[in-house]
């Protein structure tokens, strides 16, 4: 679920405190080492390393909230992985039943049994799109986004009434233009906002399913979490596989990413709106994939079309009537309106995760923080107007490593 504003890049969310993500049981080197060893490689990339300083140096200090972590990478290669865990919580709280959608449990939040990886939360919709092109790509969804939606869930008995239902397709979905009757712009603490009804509920693709239309779908966009429960159920239906398991062997493998947790709801489907956690690495991993349009170490692991559409503004502005509103793909959401500012497109998931790309520049970031609260300032501003106007577009692409 996304429990922010959706103006992406005016989102205040981040946190504080260092400590350097090396190699596994290896022994950081000095500061100085690594400071000095960082900002060659960013002047080599075209990046202004005294910005880079600068942004983490706010980050320390506490500017930004609970801000997780940071990671840099242009042209393919990874300039800057810091974690930073100042103000984190620790430790589950007394008085919680090991909830998993208690979002102030440290057990659960923002990182997985206090490991490595950290909750996406949102973010999980752009995996899940990532998912959903794969089975169209090998025909397990013949029909493609044209694909009626509710074919997939005769099971459930959906209402047959509503000509609106029945008009509903897979790409409505998507772009979260599905004419369910649903609000999500409510606080979550709110007993009336729909996506915390369907989690409190027992069976959320029965859930989702039965909701009313309100209007034809395709009209008007109006986010959805459910509409991402829905995209998941379909993926298992068209597989055969729920989208975990797909994910691990199509996506995450290929990738080299080894380690995952995927929430699963009381009825067993997988929480493909929100329930993902990654190493923030490997969140970056599967944003260079984007940007490379789909393709990895020489295998297209999916297409380059879906790649497109998905991180094209297909609703071109979620407010029609605000000029610099964003766009929204499919379950990506795009920035391109701002003539001083470059293109980009960006996952956005509660609490404050960020994988960011940038294609004109050739750059990745990856931000993470658990903000249930915004911060005095918006790591996402920061760092699109501290670090992204430095960035040199001339420099040469020296190593793609693709």
């Amino acid at each position: 679920m996304i429990r922010t504003s959706p103006l992406l890049l005016i989102l205040a969310f981040s946190a504080a405190g260092c400590r350097h993500s090396g190699p596994p049981n290896d022994p950081d080197p000095p500061a100085e080492t690594r400071r000095a060893d960082r900002a060659t490689a960013l002047r080599d990339a075209g990046i202004d390393p005294n910005a880079v300083t600068r942004f983490l140096d706010d980050a320390r200090a506490g500017a930004f909230g609970r801000f997780d972590h940071f990671i840099l990478m242009r042209h393919g290669r990874l300039l800057v992985d810091e974690r930073l865990d100042v103000g984190a919580p620790q430790g589950p709280r007394e008085a919680t039943a090991d909830h998993q959608y208690d979002y102030e449990d440290p057990g659960w939040h923002p990182y997985y049994r206090a490991g490595d990886l950290h909750t996406q939360q949102s973010v999980t919709k752009s995996v899940t799109s990532i998912l959903v092109g794969m089975a169209i790509d090998d025909g397990s969804i013949p029909d493609g986004v044209s694909t009626p939606a509710m074919s997939w869930f005769g099971d459930y008995d959906p209402d047959a009434t509503d000509p609106r239902r029945a008009a509903m397709t897979l790409e409505d979905l998507l772009t979260m233009r599905s004419g369910i009757d649903w609000n999500e712009s409510l606080p979550y603490s709110d007993p009336d906002n729909t996506c915390t009804q369907l989690e409190l509920s027992d069976d959320w693709i029965s859930f989702v399913v039965d909701r009313p239309m309100r209007e034809a779908p395709g009209e008007r966009f109006d986010y959805n979490s459910g509409a991402s429960v829905l995209l998941g159920k379909i993926v298992r239906e068209a597989t055969g596989q729920p989208a975990d398991e797909f994910a691990q062997a199509r996506l995450f493998a290929p990738l080299g990413i080894t380690e995952f947790y995927w929430k699963r709801t009381p009825k067993g489907e997988v929480d493909t709106e929100g329930g993902l956690y990654l190493r923030p690495l490997d969140m970056a991993r599967i944003a260079q994939l984007m940007l490379q349009g789909g393709q990895w170490e020489g295998r297209q692991l999916v297409s380059k079309h879906w790649v497109e559409r998905s991180t094209s503004p297909v609703v071109p502005r979620i407010d029609p009537e605000v000029a610099t509103s964003p766009g929204y793909g499919y379950q990506w959401w795009i920035d391109g309106h701002r003539p001083d500012e470059p293109y980009l497109f960006a996952g956005n998931g509660y609490g404050g995760q960020f994988p960011i790309v940038l294609p004109e520049l050739d750059v990745v970031m990856m931000l993470q923080a658990w903000n249930l609260e915004p911060p005095a300032r918006s790591a996402t501003e920061a760092v699109m107007t501290q670090i992204v106007p430095t960035i040199d577009a001339s420099v040469p692409v020296a190593s793609q490593g693709r």
